[in-house]
């Protein structure tokens, strides 16, 4: 188990929204437009972020390890990213508002980027996959400035080069294409570096944005069935996250419904 490198320290909350409390994790009510806005008062503050996006999965890897908790509920925007904790709000009688999906959000945030000159750094997934994903983006935001492009194939002996990289770049926002929870652990030492940008983990959409992995249909994003649709297209590595993990969510907000918090 990865540990730590420095204390934690809460990041500053520059919002005024509300935040829900769901299995032992705080939750921001914010829709993807409060994200996209709130998101910039942190670039435009040169406040670091850790934007983290939950779902079952993370609640569930959160609630095995005390550091994982930790590093979640510091994090200055934490967005429901699963239709399973939206879900899971409305039952348990404090409903958000939307889901903000990662792979949207970092979309939109490219497109803030572009029309605004913020400065983008890609980092993780494969070399040809996160070169191919800088490609498709320069194409489609000519005027993006993108800074740098590095892949997520490095041990943790390099995290020093990796921040001294994000550094000599000057990055506003690092995309972070790296599998957790290593992702979440190196953010946390990118922060200790000294680094005040956005990082925003966001899984496997590098896959998606290169066109090494499709996405689901919109039918099924809009029906909240995009998990099986990424089950389907990875049974291997997805089946037993998917319905065992589910399960298990399902039972704990169960329990939450009728004994209260944990």
């Amino acid at each position: 188990m990865m540990k730590l490198k420095q204390p934690l320290k809460k990041e500053k909350r520059l919002g005024d929204n509300a935040r829900i409390h769901i299995q032992n994790t705080d939750i921001d009510v914010l829709t993807m437009d409060e994200t996209v806005a709130l998101t910039e008062r942190y670039i435009l503050a040169n406040e670091p972020l850790h934007l983290i996006g939950i779902n079952a999965d993370k609640i569930n890897e959160l609630n095995d390890s005390p550091e994982m908790k930790e590093i979640v509920n510091s994090c200055g925007i934490i967005n429901a990213d699963g239709a399973s904790v939206i879900l899971a709000s409305r039952f348990l009688k404090q409903p958000l508002p939307e889901r903000v999906a990662g792979i949207d959000l970092m979309e939109r945030l490219i497109q803030l980027s572009s029309e605004k000159g913020y400065r983008v750094y890609l980092l993780g997934a494969k070399e040809e996959v996160v070169r191919k994903t800088a490609e498709v983006y320069r194409d489609r935001y000519p005027k993006l400035n993108l800074v740098g492009v590095h892949n997520g194939y490095f041990k943790e002996e390099d995290w020093e080069s990796i921040a001294e990289l994000l550094k000599e770049s000057k990055a506003q926002i690092v995309f972070v294409g790296i599998t957790s929870p290593l992702k979440e652990y190196l953010v946390e030492y990118l922060q200790s570096q000294g680094l005040t940008c956005v990082f925003m983990g966001v899984g496997g959409s590098f896959d998606v944005i290169s066109g090494n992995i499709p996405r689901a249909p919109l039918w099924m994003q809009k029906a909240n069935l995009e998990w099986l649709f990424r089950m389907v297209q990875e049974p291997k590595r997805l089946m037993k996250r998917y319905l065992i993990g589910n399960t298990r969510f399902v039972a704990s907000v169960l329990k939450e419904r009728i004994h209260g918090r944990n």
